[in-house]
């Protein structure tokens, strides 16, 4: 891969050690390497949103995830569905990337949304909850079929999505990701630099 490639980054919605979602954006990750860098981004030292922190001094690493998605092309947000729906932590990390209101990071940053599932529906009631939020955060979310991953689990191997099909499907839908980067939807993308 280049110097140039396009930055994009990877939020796993899952903290578990052994998550399907992780997995899938392990898959993305190097399925789509020659076209494009994913940076994978934990979300295991967020805190729970607080009002009170949320002033000139932020906690650290709501600090970094906010200069992760300043300085990034795009986005792509990979959760899996907790009770019919996308699991806190990942709700809480977008609440706190999405200050200040109208003005935050994820103003018009492009965003494509995977969900995963080892039930048959793949995710999908969590997705729509992930794009409702989105929508509140002025994202632009890449219109795309939803991507859902259904019985995840018969699909990984070595730690990353190994499903061709899926795969496919994935990428087909990042490539639209980087369809609209290239309209310069964003004006936040950055090119990597080496130092």
């Amino acid at each position: 891969m280049s110097d140039d490639a396009i930055r994009i980054l990877g939020i796993s919605g899952s903290l578990r050690r052994g998550s399907y979602s992780t997995m899938v954006l392990r898959g993305l990750q190097e399925a789509v390497r020659q076209r494009a860098q994913v940076q994978i981004h934990s979300l295991e030292e967020i805190p729970l949103y607080n009002a009170d922190l949320d002033g000139d001094t932020k906690p650290p690493a709501v600090v970094t995830l906010k200069a992760a998605i300043q300085e990034c092309c795009g986005v792509v947000l990979v959760s899996p569905e907790y009770n019919y729906g996308m699991p806190g932590v990942l709700k809480n990390a977008l609440d706190w990337a999405s200050r200040p209101a109208y003005a935050s990071v994820l103003k018009g940053k492009p965003v494509l949304t995977m969900t995963t599932s080892p039930g048959i529906g793949g995710g999908v009631r969590a997705h729509a909850q992930l794009r409702q939020t989105l929508a509140g955060t002025l994202s632009r979310v890449v219109p795309a079929p939803e991507v859902l991953v259904a019985a995840v689990h018969t699909k990984v191997d070595g730690g990353r999505l190994t499903d061709a099909t899926s795969l496919k499907f994935m990428t087909e839908a990042f490539d639209l990701l980087l369809a609209e980067i290239g309209r310069g939807v964003s004006a936040y993308c950055q090119k990597i630099q080496t130092v």
